[in-house]
């Protein structure tokens, strides 16, 4: 069966979340290794079983490293560094990271930074787990919201340990089109096309697939259950059995019917959206 899975929380252990992802249907998994609006360190333990691999952890909202501020970008970095260590430790894969915001300045005035944390994280961190970079909606200048940045920082890292995750919810709102019947319909403006263009097909971990709240286009970054959102089921569809990505793992990371986060009703759903 193909990995599909969701974000799930570690409260109860590492193991509990593993059997709930088991118990949803789901064979892969994402968590985050401590609160992510804290700086506090991580405390899963334990190590995951191969029925529920691949894993991700997601690494923390505060992170930034394009902050001018060297206090938050020495914590990002720190956090970045022990979270490829516990990755390592549990079974998972690696850490997907939204790099943060250039607050106004620029992707290419914080470039160089960026660039040189990364390449400190990979080099001080004794691990063989990837950094995986997220794309962004675009919203308050956050980084990757263009694949071109990717590829920018792809081109100037050039590390094997480098990858990147694929969110629906955010390339639609970044406005990428998802499937040829959403967004602008524009094939030119098709993320898929626009990731082979670039030649980062290969360097995809995953994908995140989440329908959008909101419009295309809009910046905004607010994820619907599967099916109640502006992308929509056939759209989804199109997109997860393309060829050039339907060998990838799909995770959910959906507010769930319910309001309790990802469920089985938006795995269901993902899982009947693949042939």
């Amino acid at each position: 069966m193909r990995p599909v899975g969701a974000h799930l929380s570690i409260a109860g252990g590492l193991e509990k979340a593993a059997e709930r992802l088991v118990k949803m249907g789901g064979n892969c998994l994402q968590v985050f290794s401590a609160s992510p609006k804290s700086w506090e360190l991580p405390t899963i333990n334990g190590r995951l079983s191969a029925a529920v691999r691949p894993a991700f952890i997601h690494a923390k909202y505060l992170i930034n490293l394009a902050s001018d501020k060297p206090d938050l970008l020495a914590k990002s970095i720190a956090s970045l560094k022990y979270d490829l260590q516990v990755a390592d430790l549990i079974g998972a894969k690696g850490v997907i990271v939204h790099l943060g915001s250039h607050l106004g300045r620029g992707f290419k005035a914080v470039f160089q930074q960026v660039t040189e944390s990364i390449e400190i994280i990979l080099k001080n961190s004794n691990t063989n787990s990837l950094l995986i970079i997220e794309n962004s909606a675009g919203q308050q200048g956050k980084l990757c919201s263009l694949i071109t940045e990717i590829k920018l920082i792809f081109d100037a890292v050039n590390s094997s340990r480098l990858a990147w995750c694929l969110d629906t919810c955010h390339a639609f709102n970044a406005g990428y089109s998802i499937g040829s019947a959403s967004g602008n319909g524009s094939i030119q403006n098709d993320i898929v096309n626009e990731t082979a263009r670039t030649d980062l097909v290969g360097r995809l971990a995953c994908l995140h697939v989440n329908d959008s709240r909101d419009d295309f286009a809009s910046g905004h970054d607010r994820h619907a259950n599967l099916g109640e959102g502006k992308i929509g089921l056939k759209n989804l569809a199109e997109y997860v059995n393309h060829p050039q990505l339907k060998h990838l793992p799909l995770i959910i990371e959906t507010p769930g019917f319910d309001k309790s986060g990802p469920d089985k009703k938006n795995l269901d759903i993902l899982k009947s959206l693949c042939v």
